[in-house]
């Protein structure tokens, strides 16, 4: 998830690594990659994704969004219909629509691990609030901030919404969201990192200091893998785009890679190659391009 806010502003042209095997699937992150800063797919992109899924080149959307924000993309899925939400911590199907998706495949974090990701991160950073994603409830903490524009199903302690009894029990939780007033982004990234350990995955997609927090192995690169393998697709068949740190391993990990002209700069480390920013319809370029290959 990202707030409307870009990283940076920079643009160029794209960088198109060296060809391996032709591609079969297109992995894209949403915010400050596909969509543009207005939270529109541009005409251009959507053309490219129904050209790329034309040619036979399966299009996932790859996102921390959870499902009921999907609707920014749900007039644009072709074929199979899937995303992947909440950076790796669902498989959505989004043919019925805003409100009537299906969840394919739940990596849920476990309470146990939530309560101690809390607790540590409490310690390590005083003045940390929170907030709980789950598969169809959200809950938060009295002094969460209100950055995602929706009204919590619940306001209680950390503790108190992820106790076994706590508000919606019976939901499997995605993740959590742990936000700090003060600390810069990345410096509490990897404040939460050596903090959690292995107990959780960390990343984040905002450029606040608000931080993702799903269960250990979970990210977008790892529920991607699941999802090439059951379709026979390696990942050098893969050709992923993105902006943000929790982009990262999807990255590294997909054959080709490309980083937004917009993007962090852990991102254009990670990607092997860079295109043109959100705005400049950078995603699209690269398919067009890519489609002239084939």
């Amino acid at each position: 998830m990202r707030e409307n806010e870009r990283v940076t502003s920079a643009t160029r042209q794209p960088e198109t690594p060296a060809a391996g095997l032709p591609p079969r699937l297109i992995a894209t992150d949403l915010d400050g990659t596909l969509l543009r800063d207005d939270k529109s797919v541009s005409p251009r992109t959507v053309a490219a994704l129904a050209a790329a899924e034309e040619a036979g080149i399966e299009v996932f959307f790859v996102t921390g969004r959870p499902a009921r924000w999907m609707d920014v993309v749900s007039d644009h899925v072709h074929g199979h219909g899937l995303a992947i939400c909440g950076n790796g911590a669902a498989v959505v199907d989004l043919h019925g629509g805003p409100g009537a998706h299906r969840f394919v495949k739940v990596r849920e974090l476990a309470r146990e691990n939530a309560l101690d990701a809390v607790r540590l991160l409490r310690e390590a950073a005083p003045g940390t609030v929170y907030a709980v994603e789950q598969t169809y409830g959200f809950y938060q903490e009295p002094d969460y901030p209100k950055l995602h524009m929706e009204i919590p199903d619940n306001l209680a302690p950390a503790e108190e919404l992820l106790a076994e009894d706590g508000p919606g029990a019976a939901e499997p939780v995605l993740k959590i969201l742990a936000y700090h007033p003060s600390i810069d982004p990345d410096a509490f990234l990897t404040l939460s990192r050596l903090a959690i350990g292995d107990r959780a995955n960390v990343t984040r997609s905002s450029p606040s200091a608000l931080l993702e927090i799903s269960g250990p192995g979970v990210s977008k690169a790892s529920t991607l893998a699941l999802c090439c393998a059951e379709r026979g697709i390696s990942h050098e068949q893969v050709v992923a785009f993105g902006d943000m740190p929790n982009d990262v391993e999807m990255l590294t990990w997909a054959g080709q890679s490309y980083a937004m002209g917009n993007a962090h700069p852990d991102v254009i480390a990670a990607a092997s190659g860079r295109t043109v920013a959100n705005n400049d319809d950078g995603v699209a370029v690269v398919i067009e391009r890519m489609l002239e290959r084939l």
